[in-house]
């Protein structure tokens, strides 16, 4: 039929080795335990394979720079269609470090140093945006900061609660008690 269109199409598909053939209608009988879904359940579906939940952490000196580079992750994942489940910072950890003198062991000087912590919850990650997000993180990691992506676990919740210390503290008591028998009370 196609040769009988046009005689080069005929030559063209010789030369591609491509084949033409007529496809022929086929019914198939459905069995009663084939269960039928709609075609809106495909569309449901991501395009993309996703990454389910990442974990952004940044770490710095200096607390101002990191909530302004907080808030630019924050952006930029906004923009790649990103996500952000949650957005929190760590109490900072203190830190102390000693400069001695030359060739000895008493101290120069002391620095006491403060090291904020920033998280940004990622969930749903589509894998062709996580390269693009990740390059423009790098690009604008401002000096002193550090950057650190991983998989969220539970681990990484816990850390998120500064533990009650008067709670810890009436626990370890009553363990004691129970410990005890009676309580380590003498008449």
């Amino acid at each position: 039929m196609l040769r009988k269109l046009h005689p080069l199409i005929g030559q063209v598909l010789k030369q591609t080795n491509v084949q033409v053939s007529r496809k022929v209608a086929t019914t198939s009988c459905v069995l009663a335990t084939d269960v039928y879904e709609p075609d809106y359940l495909d569309s449901l579906k991501p395009q993309y394979p996703q990454y389910p939940n990442l974990n952004v952490q940044i770490k710095g000196y200096d607390y101002p720079i990191l909530e302004n580079y907080q808030r630019y992750l924050h952006n930029v994942a906004e923009y790649l269609d990103i996500d952000v489940a949650d957005c929190y910072a760590l109490p900072p950890q203190n830190m102390t470090v000693q400069r001695l003198k030359p060739n000895s062991m008493v101290t120069d000087s002391e620095y006491r140093l403060k090291i904020y912590e920033r998280n940004i919850q990622l969930q749903d990650v589509d894998v062709p945006a996580y390269p693009a997000f990740l390059r423009l993180a790098q690009a604008a990691l401002p000096e002193g900061v550090e950057l650190t992506v991983q998989e969220h676990t539970d681990e990484c919740e816990e850390r998120r609660y500064v533990p009650d210390k008067d709670l810890l503290e009436l626990k370890a008591e009553l363990e004691r008690m129970q410990s005890g028998g009676s309580g380590g009370k003498k008449k």
